[in-house]
Order: C-alpha cells, then sequence, then structure tokens
C-alpha cells in the first residue's frame, strides 16, 4: 500500500532506494556484516585500553573516548536496519522506529562536531599554552565538556517533534535509510517552521563547532610558524588525525544534506549509494584506527597487549 495521494496518517515509510539485486544481497549482505563487525572490535579495543590503562586517564583520551564511544552509537543507529533491508523483500520501516533512527542520526552528528571542537581547543592549549594546560584543562573539565556534549543532543528531539505534528501526503522515502528533510518534504501542512528551526539547528551542530576549531588551528598554525622544525613535526603529528577526521565527516554530511535537497538523477545510483553511507562507515572505521596509530601511548599498550598474548598463546602451546 503506497499512500501517495491521502490524508490518513502514515503507518509507515517505504525506502524506495533499494533495488532488487538477487542473489547478490547475501554478498552485501556479509560485506556490511564485516564492516561493521570491524567497527565494534576497533572501537571497543580502544574504548577498553583507555579506561583500564591509568596512564591513559588524561583530558585528550577522555575525549578520543567519547569519539569512539560516539562511533559506536552511530554505527548502531545505520547497520542493524541496514543489514535487515538488504535481506527483505519489502523495504518498509514503521513510522516511531524511522523518527528513532532520525534522533539516532542527528544526534550522533551533533556529538561528533562538537566532540572535534573540543579536541581541537584541547590541542590548542596543549601546543600554545603548555605551562597553563594542566590547570585549564584538568580530568573534571574534560568530563564536564563530555558530558555537556552528550545533553545537548537532547534538544535533537525538537526536530522530531516538529516534524511528527505534520500532515503527510505519501510514504515514500527516494533514500536507503530514514531522513528528516525528506520526511518534511511529504507534507501536506505548512513547513516553515521545520525549515526554519532546520537552518538553526544546524548551524548549532555544525557552524558552532567549526569556530573554536577555526580559532584554535589559526592559533596554532601561528605558534607553528615562529617555533623549531622540532616543535613543529610534533605539532602537525598531533594535529593530523583530527584534521583528517574532521574533513572526512564534513564531506560526508555535506554530500548527505546535497543529496537530499536537490536532484541526483544524474549520478550514478552505485555512487549515490556508496557516499549517502559514506559517514555512516567510513568514520567509525577510521578514527579508531587512525588515532590508535598515531596516539603513540595508546600504540605502545596495543602493541604490548597483542604481544603478551601472542606469548600467552605459545606457552600454552608448549
Amino acid at each position: 500500500m503506497i499512500l501517495n495521494s491521502t490524508l490518513s496518517p502514515v503507518p509507515y515509510f517505504i525506502l524506495d532506494a533499494y533495488i532488487n539485486v538477487g542473489p547478490l544481497r547475501y554478498f552485501y549482505f556479509v560485506i556490511a556484516l564485516t564492516l561493521y563487525a570491524a567497527i565494534i572490535v576497533v572501537n571497543v579495543l580502544l574504548i577498553v585500553v583507555i579506561c583500564v590503562n591509568r596512564s591513559l586517564h588524561e583530558p585528550m583520551y577522555m575525549f578520543l573516548c567519547s569519539l569512539f564511544v560516539n562511533e559506536l552509537y552511530g554505527s548502531t543507529s545505520l547497520f542493524p536496519f541496514l543489514l535487515v533491508q538488504i535481506l527483505s523483500d519489502v523495504h518498509t520501516v514503521s513510522v516511531p522506529l524511522c523518527f528513532l533512527q532520525i534522533f539516532c542520526f542527528y544526534s550522533y552528528v551533533n556529538v561528533e562536531f562538537c566532540n572535534l571542537a573540543i579536541m581541537s581547543y584541547d590541542r590548542y592549549l596543549a601546543i600554545c599554552c603548555p605551562l597553563k594546560y594542566h590547570t585549564l584543562m584538568t580530568f573534571g573539565t574534560a568530563g564536564l565538556f563530555v558530558g555537556v556534549i552528550w545533553l545537548s543532543s537532547v534538544r535533537c528531539l525538537i526536530t522530531i517533534i516538529l516534524s511528527l505534528r505534520l500532515t503527510l501526503c505519501g510514504n515514500i522515502l527516494s533514500s536507503l535509510y530514514c531522513q528528516n528533510y525528506l520526511i518534511v518534504k511529504l507534507a501536506c501542512s505548512n513547513t516553515n517552521l521545520n525549515n526554519i528551526y532546520g537552518l538553526f539547528a544546524t548551524t548549532l551542530s555544525v557552524l558552532v563547532p567549526l569556530l573554536p576549531i577555526l580559532f584554535s588551528y589559526m592559533k596554532i598554525l601561528r605558534i607553528c610558524c615562529s617555533a623549531s622544525s622540532q616543535t613543529r613535526q610534533k605539532a602537525i603529528s598531533t594535529c593530523m588525525p583530527h584534521l583528517v577526521s574532521l574533513l572526512n565527516f564534513t564531506f560526508g554530511c555535506l554530500f548527505e544534506i546535497i543529496q537530499s535537497r536537490f536532484d541526483m538523477i544524474n549520478v550514478p545510483s552505485v555512487l549515490r549509494f556508496i557516499l549517502s553511507l559514506y559517514f555512516g562507515i567510513l568514520q567509525p572505521l577510521l578514527n579508531p584506527i587512525m588515532f590508535g596509530m598515531q596516539m603513540s601511548k595508546i600504540r605502545n599498550i596495543c602493541k604490548d597487549f597483542l604481544y603478551k598474548r601472542s606469548l600467552s598463546q605459545t606457552s600454552l602451546t608448549f
């Protein structure tokens, strides 16, 4: 039942971006499941490493731990749903589940950008104000920042409430998963309030966090220009994972915004599918691998853990 021209309450949404690939769906299911398993393993490993080792109980690693928890949260908002849809013959989703997914996505994006903003400020204090760092950025202050970041996502409920009040004239979403803007486009009633708040929420979630990021990196750049080559190299190695993560996530979100608001029919469907899943797949996988390899403390602890485990297995064999 497709509700394209009725004012009756919509019981479910149809996701028409999925195509019938026959037996290949089992292949895609295995790929998606493998990616999800890899995301869980690498993020949980680093969260455990940071929590267990007292030497990593510092503000910088607390922010990283928050980032890895958010990657688990964001990927879990997508992958279980995606795995079910890949194997399903009918690609429908109930209205409550759809809005729950939208809330999870919005809060994931909000926490990600805010977390990256706090991390950039932390790097600014460490590089530009090293003598004041431990006074300005205490463990308690870092915990307060993390708490505020996660609690700020509650405002994403306003987006859901504003969309729930709309009268919908259809139930077809041209997407692989639920997107708020696509639901708003189905509305027969006035959507001005949704559009105004949407711009406001985007500003709060994306543009506001960019201000401390720009400020921090302008200050770091000034220090690097006048510092010794050793200090410059250390600053670059510390900031590079953060910059790559920021640019990668911004690109993924930007494409998703463009795709939902403009006609992308001329873009090959396979490319659209890949890019629409880009921020939900690459970011949760890239961050733990990149930060884990770049941060020497985390890298060395992981090496020691794997080395001790290999030794214990060898001793058991003999």
